[in-house]
């Protein structure tokens, strides 16, 4: 099997991706393991609670995704991804578990098998994902009974660690730890090899993913309309004055760009108040920060008209409404978070920035990358947060700096 081939059969642009960046080197246990390490936000340097909780967890998921598949198998079509997704996320977190007790990750895998007294310690650490399995793997449909109970076994090797760790018998046990390891590390191979597909690609698309939420570096993408006309452009830099003005005993969110009135008087349109009349500084921040947002092209008329293809599939009615999904569906998380006020960059939930994603597939904010997302969300909501304190405010939208801000106004 060819590295920029997933073991499922069904190639992934982002695996593939990160193969092309490495020139198509087959990936090392270690090298993949202290690129993780990176991103390991979990706290604590030597405690071991926090990782063992997020092993137990996507262990749990994985059983979780043939669960799904068992129940709806027709229907349930990201099973293999599902699948491949859930297997890196354990080796993320056999890399932290390791990483707490000194262990080289692929220290642990030199061990797998190990009945004797003695721990080994390889002075070679080269070994790659690609020799831990057959070199050809028959892709799977479906969970079959003998994964399954491999799964089971997995599972219960996960659930003797824990019992360990809650009876302090690991405590500043390196070794133990190291055994209990390589046998989860183990069964995970058998896994791997039932489900046909590869640890390799189980530990890039994980990589693509943690370096996608948590850059080391964070590099700005070209703004998504950088090659249109000018005049088609979504505007570089640009100020907006947002105020609540009472009509007729209904109050309304009033705005105005160099002195005229733009879009609609709004309300919340909702039984209950909640503020959300002033949404539209959350499609600014889409600009200032994605460089993306058809509503805001819709309401300036910037729609890209010299090209009839992107005019219809990127600014058309149903970008239009996959946008307004998003930010009414990020306002319902929102409000159960204090509006996400406090949070930094890094804190906002992975799987709220998952699902983002998923709701932008196929439109070309999805090239937008997730530490992007939240940080327009971020930028957008700080002004949202001014507007329900003060109830008017002044935006100020800079693209080129990737930046909007908000002040007072007289």
């Amino acid at each position: 099997m060819r590295p920029e081939e997933s073991a499922n059969g069904f190639c992934d642009s982002a695996s593939k991706g990160a193969f092309m960046a490495d020139d198509f080197a087959l990936l090392t246990v270690q090298a993949y393991s202290e690129k993780a390490l990176l991103t390991d936000r979990t706290g604590g340097a030597t405690s071991l609670n926090i990782p063992l909780l997020g092993l137990f967890g996507e262990i749990g998921s994985l059983l979780s995704e043939v669960k799904k598949k068992q129940r709806d198998a027709i229907a349930y079509r990201a099973y293999a991804s599902g699948v491949v997704e859930e297997l890196g996320d354990v080796l993320w977190y056999l890399s932290v578990l390791a990483a707490r007790r000194g262990l080289a990750l692929a220290e642990v895998v030199a061990n797998i098998g190990n009945t004797s007294g003695d721990w080994r310690s390889p002075t070679d650490l080269d070994v790659t994902f690609a020799e831990l399995q057959p070199p050809i793997l028959s892709p799977s449909d479906g969970p079959t009974a003998v994964f399954e109970a491999t799964l089971l076994k997995l599972a219960a090797s996960v659930g003797l660690l824990l019992a360990d760790q809650s009876g302090e018998g690991l405590a500043d046990d390196r070794e133990s730890l190291g055994r209990h390891l390589a046998d989860i590390f183990e069964q995970l191979i058998v896994a791997a090899n039932e489900a046909g597909v590869t640890l390799e690609a189980a530990a890039i698309k994980n990589q693509t993913k943690i370096f996608d939420r948590w850059p080391q570096n964070r590099v700005y993408p070209a703004l998504l309309d950088d090659t249109a006309p000018s005049e088609e452009q979504l505007p570089r830099s640009l100020a907006i004055e947002i105020s609540e003005r009472e009509v007729a005993g209904k109050l309304y969110v009033h705005q105005t760009c160099n002195g005229l009135n733009i879009g609609d008087r709004l309300t919340d349109n909702a039984m209950a108040p909640d503020d959300y009349r002033y949404h539209d500084v959350f499609h600014y921040a889409y600009v200032a920060v994605l460089g993306w947002s058809p509503v805001t092209r819709r309401l300036f008329r910037l729609k890209r008209k010299s090209d009839p293809k992107i005019d219809e599939a990127e600014d058309g009615a149903r970008a239009i409404l996959i946008e307004e999904g998003i930010t009414t569906w990020i306002f319902g998380q929102a409000v159960e978070m204090d509006f996400y006020a406090g949070l930094n960059a890094g804190d906002l939930p992975l799987d709220l920035l998952k699902q983002i994603r998923q709701f932008v597939s196929g439109y070309e904010a999805e090239q937008c990358p997730a530490w992007l997302w939240e940080d327009a969300i971020l930028q957008g909501y700080a002004a949202f947060r001014f507007l329900r304190e003060h109830r008017r405010g002044r935006i100020i939208l800079n693209a080129d700096d990737r930046q909007l801000h908000i002040e007072p106004f007289s």
